[in-house]
């Protein structure tokens, strides 16, 4: 039953990542009210994220039901924040010296693919990945050489338009056959952290604090807390009837001022911005598959506007460091990251290790495009600490859990579980009365719907600009058709 004092309850969420932005968006949209402390300068600016999960196929080695929980949240995430997608597919091939078969994919293609028809019998808003018949398409060797001779499109139409410059580009003779073809779009994260400030300003039921640092955090025996932060320098307190900790990386601090503890990893990553001049048509991503870790590990090549392509390698060499990944202990929920990571997110990057990582990415993606040689870094990397709960290093998937009944921590590791951790939390907050059952589960977001494609656009620029990197990362090559 719905508490009669409702519109006085006050929700702090704590960390204004995607996973706090997106919480606060949520909230604020179906009438709560909403502060949102954040101590950086501006929303969403966290790990690097790039791709729209929307079957998990970049993760061979997660098992399919995480592969069917990430179609599920991206299909959600993406009607949510469908301004900051880039609508084009993604290429999945299997390096030749790799110990995985390319039709060991099949099955669960097949899966996703039937998952995919399920959700939008369910909900015909959910066919946002275009035919379910198109999910997914297999490429042979000959069709790939016969289309390796066609000229590349600037807006391909067709699967076989966009596997053009793969082809062309691509030595075939490093790849196994199918080469496979999938649904899976990009995530542009300047675009989503526009979207979701944009909102969330326009929104009077919530209030954003930038600039703050929340130092103290003390529940009464009426079950309120006490919120103590340093805001623009100057010591504030704040009082509310729930806490929300969704401090990303930092989630282990927030939890050691609640006093709650919770096993966790951190795991400090970077991709690398790089352009190349090489290419006369627009590209689809690209995912060669490697062993995660090793000198093979996956090599990700995410094409932006103005040539722009950001680079993964998942090598200690590249996106993953030496002592990256970092577990807590029984003294504190917080994992203690090295002191030369924590100085590249407080300080920034030196150049010379811009220039040594970002070129070890562009070497490690030109073994497989050889033209790829004639790239060169062109700014500082996209990087930050992931926290991962529990103690799996390869889950991909989670959520939302609760301490006593007003504490609770959004964990997400991809961002296109926000509204997964959304509805858990709203059911919670319907059973202590904050809002209507009716509203858990509510896809309706008429603040965020009303924000122009232009307005993010603008406030995308504003934030590459802000951040340091080019603005053509502000862009999308595609939009939906």
């Amino acid at each position: 039953m719905t508490n009669s004092n409702m519109s006085d309850k006050k929700i702090a969420v704590i960390g204004g990542g995607i996973a706090g932005a997106s919480i606060a968006l949520y909230l604020s949209e179906i009438g709560l009210k909403v502060d949102l402390f954040e101590k950086g300068t501006s929303l969403v600016n966290g790990p690097p994220i790039c791709h729209l999960h929307a079957g998990g196929n970049l993760y061979r080695e997660i098992p399919d039901e995480q592969c069917v929980t990430l179609l599920h949240e991206s299909i959600e995430a993406l009607r949510l924040y469908p301004d900051s997608v880039d609508y084009r597919p993604t290429v999945i091939a299997i390096p030749a010296q790799d110990a995985g078969q390319p039709l060991d994919l099949l099955p669960r293609l097949s899966l996703l693919q039937d998952e995919y028809q399920k959700l939008i019998d369910k909900d015909t808003n959910n066919k946002v990945l275009g035919e379910v018949t198109d999910y997914y398409r297999l490429f042979e060797q000959k069709e790939l050489q016969a289309l390796a001779l066609l000229d590349e499109h600037k807006i391909p139409k067709t699967a076989e338009q966009w596997m053009i410059p793969f082809a062309k580009h691509t030595d075939l003779s490093l790849v196994k056959f199918p080469v496979v073809l999938v649904q899976e779009f990009g995530w542009n994260v300047f675009r989503l952290g526009a979207t979701a400030a944009l909102s969330l300003e326009k929104n009077a039921l919530c209030n954003i604090h930038l600039n703050s640092k929340v130092t103290k955090l003390q529940q009464n025996q009426q079950a309120q807390w006490q919120l103590h932060c340093i805001e623009e320098d100057v010591e504030s307190d704040y009082h509310f009837d729930y806490i929300i900790n969704a401090a990303g990386f930092k989630t282990g601090d927030i939890d050691d001022l609640a006093g709650f503890h919770r096993d966790r990893l951190v795991e400090f990553k970077a991709a690398y911005v790089t352009q190349w001049q090489g290419t006369e048509g627009l590209w689809p991503e690209v995912i060669f598959h490697g062993t995660r870790g090793t000198p093979q590990g996956m090599a990700q090549f995410t094409p932006y506007a103005d040539n722009l392509v950001q680079l993964h390698g998942m090598t200690d060499k590249i996106t993953l460091f030496e002592d990256g990944l970092v577990e807590s202990s029984k003294f504190s929920s917080q994992p203690k990251l090295d002191a030369s990571f924590l100085r590249k997110i407080d300080k920034g990057w030196l150049e010379k290790e811009i220039t040594i990582r970002g070129q070890r990415a562009i070497d490690h993606l030109s073994q497989y495009i050889p033209a790829f040689k004639n790239a060169h870094v062109a700014g500082k990397p996209l990087f930050g600490a992931q926290q991962i709960p529990g103690d799996d290093a390869s889950l991909r998937t989670a959520g939302i859990s609760f301490e006593g009944n007003n504490y609770a921590r959004c964990e997400i590791v991809k961002a296109s579980s926000v509204l997964t951790c959304a509805d858990a939390l709203t059911e919670k907050l319907a059973e202590l009365g904050f809002v209507d059952q009716h509203k858990v589960g509510a896809r309706l977001f008429p603040i965020t719907d009303s924000i122009e494609d232009e307005a993010i656009t603008e406030r995308s620029e504003l934030y590459t600009q802000q951040r340091g990197y080019p603005i053509a990362l502000a862009y999308r090559n595609i939009k939906q058709s």
